[in-house]
């Protein structure tokens, strides 16, 4: 009974939960709730109040009030002005000098006009220097103000440019690393007087190696270095070969030129001198900065002292495109002549494919075309060098004959080595070699020579295939002497005669160089040069009749 009584009494306690929970009480919940929406007003002080809501969702024309504070430009206009002056307003925080700057930009637009006069030309000049003294080193790293300041010194008179290189001159070699300011620097040398280009060569004392392994700094050595004579050249130079030479820059006088002297005479550790020159050259090639010709006079006095490892590595990093940026001079030609000479097949076949597209330009080069000739005398790969060089020299062959430069690999297929045409320089240059890389080679040469004793040109050996087509008769005129035969000889392991009948013949060259001299033949009769080229194609027109 008291068991049916209480399941009664727990029945109707679920009903009367269930009839308050439809009549809209909330059930009890011993769970803790969070502070319900219509409890918000008693907690803040303030009652609510929609105005203070800065952005009411349901009044979607209302804007938010920082929009509402600024106003808006009715055009495209007006944004435009609007646009500049914030810009022009963030460069007067960020420039100091920025209204001079704009000043001198406007006066700078006068100035460079090539139709004004004279006159007005120097007063504006006068007064764009006035406006800038005291200023010069910080305007002259902007883009804007580094062109005013060139075209100031391009016309101002020499006093004027004297007060400018005074205040200049602490802090060349500082301006000397910026890429606007290096304009300026390279501009004032050029119309530096001998003293002031005395005082800045001496204030790279001790800098040099480090400006040439910087982009920018390295055109500021080498513009120093083509305006210095021999002792100024040197003196930059030795900084390079050694730390003894570049602390007592007075150990040195003007006879001893070449390193290879320096190293018994000042009684210099030939092992630290190549490890010094090592440090110093490395990082430039790795850079790939190669393009002046002080790097490349370092490079050859580098190469006669090198070991053979050294040396290999050497002429290894620069055989491929970066050869192309070297040949342009002197020793840089040389530098070239030794990759093709002591590389083997792969960096020659790298080296020629490197220069694919610049043919035309090398080939009219004064020093790159030395490079073609020996190319075209040592490499064995003939198909490779009819695909590449003879290919891109063919559309221009008329160029090529009536040209200093352009005629010489031409004659030098046509009659190889000849002293009248290439003058004792280049020989010898073709002759050069390293000390380290060409010992057990002599031997070799030896043999090649008494292979071809029975020939009368230099260095090229009968062919019975050839039937005599291409003997070579010298000129009474090219006394060459023993030596420079075994020097002259080619290395390549291909016969110099099937080298030459491969290039001129079986690639279509002598066909097409024989039309273009009998299509020129009145011009080529009259022509300095042509000539030459007219005789030598006749002589193997000749032949091949």
């Amino acid at each position: 009974m008291a068991a049916k009584e209480q399941k009664k009494h727990s029945s109707t306690k679920r009903k009367q939960g269930s009839d308050s929970h439809k009549e809209g009480e909330k059930p009890f919940s011993k769970k803790a709730k969070f502070v319900e929406k219509s409890n918000v007003k008693s907690i803040s002080n303030k009652p609510f109040n929609s105005s203070n809501k800065p952005y009411s969702i349901k009044d979607k024309s209302q804007k938010p009030i920082h929009f509402q504070e600024k106003n808006d430009p009715k055009s495209n206009r007006e944004r435009r002005i609007q646009a500049k002056e914030l810009a022009a307003a963030r460069k007067k925080k960020r420039k100091p000098h920025y209204n001079l700057e704009q000043e001198l930009a406007s006066l700078w637009e006068r100035m460079r006009h090539r139709n004004i006069a004279k006159e007005d030309r120097s007063k504006l000049v006068s007064e764009a220097i006035q406006k800038m003294m005291g200023k010069i080193c910080e305007i002259a790293v902007s883009h804007v103000s580094s062109r005013v300041l060139q075209t100031c010194a391009k016309y101002c008179s020499q006093e004027e440019r004297d007060i400018v290189f005074e205040e200049l001159r602490p802090n060349l070699l500082t301006l000397a690393c910026n890429a606007y300011a290096v304009h300026l620097v390279t501009k004032m040398l050029d119309s530096a007087s001998k003293k002031q280009l005395d005082g800045f060569i001496s204030s790279l004392h001790g800098h040099v190696a480090p400006l040439l392994r910087h982009m920018v700094g390295s055109v500021v050595i080498e513009h120093a270095y083509q305006l210095g004579n021999p002792f100024q050249k040197q003196s930059l130079l030795l900084e390079l070969y050694s730390a003894e030479l570049q602390l007592f820059k007075d150990l040195v006088t003007m006879k001893e030129r070449r390193l290879s002297d320096l190293i018994p005479k000042l009684g210099l550790n030939k092992g630290s001198v190549i490890r010094h020159m090592a440090s110093v050259i490395q990082p430039i090639l790795e850079k790939g900065i190669v393009d002046h010709s002080i790097i490349h006079t370092a490079l050859i006095e580098y190469l006669n002292i090198a070991d053979k490892s050294s040396a290999a590595e050497i002429l290894e990093q620069l055989s491929g495109p970066l050869l192309v940026r070297i040949i342009h001079t002197k020793d840089g030609s040389k530098l070239g002549m030794l990759c093709i000479k002591h590389g083997g097949a792969k960096e020659r076949k790298k080296i020629i494919k490197g220069m694919k597209g610049h043919i035309e330009k090398i080939a009219l080069d004064q020093y790159g075309c030395m490079v073609l000739v020996c190319m075209l005398s040592i490499v064995d790969d003939t198909k490779l060098l009819t695909k590449i060089v003879l290919r891109e020299l063919q559309p221009i062959l008329k160029e090529l004959v009536f040209n200093k430069n352009g005629k010489r690999p031409l004659l030098q297929l046509l009659h190889p080595n000849c002293q009248r045409y290439l003058g004792p320089e280049n020989l010898a240059a073709l002759s050069l070699s390293v000390p380290s890389l060409c010992k057990g080679e002599g031997t070799e040469v030896a043999m090649d020579l008494e292979k071809d004793k029975n020939t009368s040109g230099v260095g090229e050996s009968s062919d019975n295939d050839v039937k005599g087509d291409f003997e070579d008769n010298l000129p009474e005129d090219d006394n060459i002497s023993a030596k420079d035969k075994l020097q002259l000889v080619s290395v390549g392991k291909k016969d110099p005669s099937t080298r030459r009948l491969e290039l001129l013949v079986n690639s279509g060259l002598a066909e097409g160089l024989i039309d273009t001299c009998i299509e020129n033949a009145e011009e080529l009769l009259k022509s300095k040069f042509g000539k030459e080229v007219l005789y030598e194609s006749h002589c193997v027109s000749c032949c091949l009749v």
